[in-house]
Order: C-alpha cells, then sequence, then structure tokens
C-alpha cells in the first residue's frame, strides 16, 4: 500500500511539473472568440433574395432590335446602306426590283388608269340610257291617261249616239205602224172605190218611205251598237298596248341598271387594282421604320431574290429605354410582386455581390421589377421586366442589348441561421410583407418616433 502511495504521488508530481504550452492556451481562446463570434453572426440580418439569369433588353417593344422585313417579293437591286450605319426613320435601305411577270409593264399604272376612266364613262354612258328609259317610261304613263281617257270619251259618245239611234228606230217603227194602219185601211177603202187612185197611190208611198226609214233606223241601231263594241274593245286594247310598251321599257331599265352595277363592281375592282399597283410601286424601296442602328444584313448580294415578309436586315435603336429580361424560377413567382427591388450584374462590369447585404455590394447596379409573365417561357421558367431604380446609381451608357446579367431580387430581411436552415432543406424564400406594404408601415414607425 505504502508502495503504491508513493508511486502515485510521484506520477501527480510528474503532470505537476509539466506545464501547458501557451500556445495552446491562444488557440483555445481563439476556438472560443470564433465560435462566440459565429454564434453571434447566426443572430445577423440576412436579405432574402431569389437568383435568376437573363439578358439587357429594351422595356418597351418599339424599342427592341427590329427584323425589317420585305413587303413584296423582288430582286434586290441596290444596297443604299451598310452594316454599323446609323439611319433615320424613312431612310432607303435598298431598293429592289420586279420579279412577277404580271408587273413588268412599266406602263401598268397608266393602263390601269386608262380602264378606270373608260369604264367610268361606260358607267356614265347607261346611267344616261336608264334616265332616258326612265322618262320613256313616264311619257308612256302620261300617253297612257290621255289615250284612255280618249277611248273612255270614244265609248260614251258611242252610248249616247247608240241611245240617240234607238230612239230614233223606235220612233220610225211608230210611225211606220201609224203608215201601216193609214196604208191598210186605205187600201180597203181604195178597193171599195171610195178613194181616188192619186190618193192611195200617195198613202202607199209614204207606208213604203216609213218602212224604208226602219229599216234606215235599225242599220243606224245596229252600227252604234257595233261601234259601242268597238269602242270598248279599243279600250282594253289601249291599256293592253301601253302596259305592254311600258313593260318592256321597264325591262329595258333594269336590264341596264343591272349592267350599270356590274360596271360599277367592275370599276371598283380596278380602282383596287389601281390602288393597290399604286402601293405596291411605293414597295421597291425598302424604308427604314425607325431610327436606330443597322447590325444585320440578312442577304448580301446584288440580284438575290427575297420572299414576300422575308426578314432584310435588322435594327438596334439608338437610344432604347434599357431595362433587364430576366428569368426565375416557378416555385418562385409567388414571392414575386411588382416593384421589388433587385440588384443586377452586367457581364463585363465587374462586381462582388454580397447577396444578404446588398449595402456592400460592389459594381453592381439597381433595379426594380415591372413586369412579371403570366405564363412560362416554355422552359419551366417565368420572364420578368427589371428597369432602372431611380433612386440608385444609373446603369452603364455602353450596355448593348442582349448582354448576359445576373440578377437577385431582394425580399425580407431574416436571421442568418434562418437562412442557413432554409438552404440546408431546400425550403423557397419567406415573404412576410409586399414592399408596398413595408414601406408603409416603415414610414408609419417614422412619424411615430417623431411624435
Amino acid at each position: 500500500m505504502l508502495e503504491r502511495k508513493q508511486l502515485t504521488n510521484i506520477e501527480l508530481y510528474a503532470l505537476k511539473a509539466l506545464k501547458t504550452p501557451n500556445a495552446g492556451h491562444l488557440i483555445a481562446k481563439w476556438l472560443m472568440g470564433l465560435m462566440v463570434l459565429f454564434f453571434v453572426i447566426l443572430f445577423l440580418p440576412w436579405q432574402q433574395n431569389i437568383r435568376g439569369k437573363g439578358k439587357v433588353s429594351a422595356f418597351t417593344p418599339e424599342n427592341r432590335p427590329q427584323s425589317v422585313e420585305s413587303a413584296i417579293a423582288g430582286r434586290i437591286s441596290n444596297w443604299n446602306i451598310r452594316e454599323g450605319q446609323f439611319v433615320e426613320v424613312g431612310d432607303t435601305i435598298l431598293t429592289l426590283s420586279e420579279v412577277k411577270d404580271k408587273y413588268f409593264d412599266p406602263e401598268l399604272l397608266t393602263r390601269l388608269k386608262e380602264q378606270v376612266t373608260a369604264k367610268e364613262k361606260s358607267i356614265e354612258s347607261k346611267q344616261k340610257k336608264s334616265e332616258a328609259l326612265e322618262n320613256q317610261i313616264e311619257a308612256l304613263e302620261k300617253a297612257l291617261v290621255v289615250k284612255y281617257q280618249q277611248a273612255e270619251n270614244k265609248v260614251t259618245q258611242t252610248q249616247l249616239k247608240l241611245e240617240s239611234d234607238s230612239i230614233d228606230y223606235l220612233a220610225e217603227e211608230v210611225r211606220y205602224d201609224n203608215f201601216k194602219n193609214q196604208y191598210e185601211r186605205n187600201k180597203v177603202l181604195y178597193d171599195a172605190g171610195n178613194i181616188a187612185l192619186t190618193k192611195f197611190q200617195d198613202i202607199e208611198s209614204k207606208y213604203q218611205e216609213g218602212r224604208m226609214k226602219v229599216v234606215s233606223a235599225e242599220n243606224k241601231f245596229l252600227q252604234a251598237k257595233a261601234e259601242l263594241i268597238n269602242a270598248q274593245v279599243d279600250l282594253s286594247a289601249v291599256q293592253a298596248e301601253y302596259q305592254d310598251k311600258i313593260s318592256k321599257a321597264s325591262s329595258d331599265l333594269n336590264a341596264t341598271l343591272s349592267d350599270v352595277f356590274e360596271s360599277q363592281a367592275s370599276l371598283a375592282k380596278l380602282k383596287n387594282e389601281f390602288a393597290n399597283m399604286e402601293i405596291r410601286n411605293n414597295q421597291y424601296q425598302v424604308i427604314a421604320p425607325q431610327s436606330g442602328y443597322v447590325v444585320k444584313a440578312m442577304r448580301a448580294g446584288i440580284g438575290e431574290t427575297i420572299k414576300e415578309g422575308e426578314g432584310v436586315v435588322t435594327i438596334v435603336p439608338a437610344d432604347p429605354d434599357v431595362a433587364v429580361e430576366m428569368y426565375i424560377q416557378a416555385m418562385d413567382v409567388p414571392l414575386l410582386s411588382q416593384g421589388r427591388k433587385v440588384r443586377i450584374e452586367f457581364d463585363g462590369w465587374p462586381a462582388l455581390q454580397f447577396t444578404g447585404w446588398p449595402s456592400v455590394a460592389v459594381g453592381t447596379f439597381g433595379g426594380v421589377v415591372q413586369v412579371i409573365d403570366y405564363m412560362n417561357s416554355g422552359n419551366g421558367e417565368f420572364r420578368i421586366l427589371v428597369t432602372p431604380d431611380p433612386d440608385d446609381e444609373p446603369w452603364p451608357k455602353q450596355l448593348r442589348l442582349g448582354s448576359g446579367t445576373k440578377g437577385w431580387v431582394m425580399l425580407d430581411d431574416v436571421p442568418i441561421w434562418y437562412e442557413l436552415w432554409r438552404q440546408l432543406n431546400g425550403f423557397p424564400p419567406s415573404l412576410y410583407r409586399e414592399p408596398f406594404q413595408a414601406a408603409e408601415d416603415k414610414e408609419k414607425e417614422d412619424e411615430s418616433q417623431d411624435y
């Protein structure tokens, strides 16, 4: 026991004699300090963000690169510009020559104009003919009224004459009956020898004369009857005759009007063709639709044939309203809203970006979300348009359309430990307040502090 106790004391003495190096104490202190610092850093604020890539574009479509197309098919006969040249609105880019045999005639416009003039004169003549036919129909209608009245008057006159002749006929019959009775009585007397032959012959003569007058009156009566029938027939004939003439004139009028309408349709077609030719003649020069720089000629050689609607050159506006076209993941779209701040890094501009602390970033530029597409771009990503932030440093003037960009849409502040936990678990960023709502809350806090 005593030996073991002496051995233990010797070992403890050795430990007491051994001193810990100063470097170990220093390392321990540094490690403890780093642990405390790391623990403190975990509670520092970190601004969440959504990353995206894209390119420099223009905010309004009219300021984006535009392909100038030819409205007609043709053959290039002359170039008036070169690539890289600045052109104004209305400048001639190139001149075309015709390739369709239908338009080879150099006097085609003049001949079409002559056809239009001839068709107009033809229509004018047909319209005058239709007016003459209308006047003819009006005259026939008036003549029908006059002739019909004349025929009615003749019928009335014939009726009166028939009535007069019938009365004369009846009177002659009465007179004849009287002469007949007188003749029969005197004949008896003459046969008895009571009257002279001369007197009997005188009475017989009156009897024969009365008989003749009856026959004559009957003939006149029958003649008047026939005249009345003829007058009535003429009355119907007059109406039928003039109706036939009026119908024929109306038929001619309708045929003429039909020709007029057909000619007017042909005239409209000719005018349309003439107008198209005038417009086509102005399409032989391809005109610059806006001011800008010619960056690419899609056709080069003299004599090359181009089709209708085929691009000839591309024009980039000289001073476009620059914006950034960024693409973000679909899972991040619900977290976006118009007005969100964006930090942008342009290709060719060195930058050092701290995504969670944008205030210490170097070489990045500020932007604002203006447009968020309502449908994806076909690859599962959504496009947003970002314009320069008026409250931040202006974007470089040397930016070219199509340059690549990287962007970070800034969200809200969270502790660093939460961001690390989110990244390890693959969760989307959290969004607590809209940017405008956050700004309003900040203003209210400032006002309350002022009071």
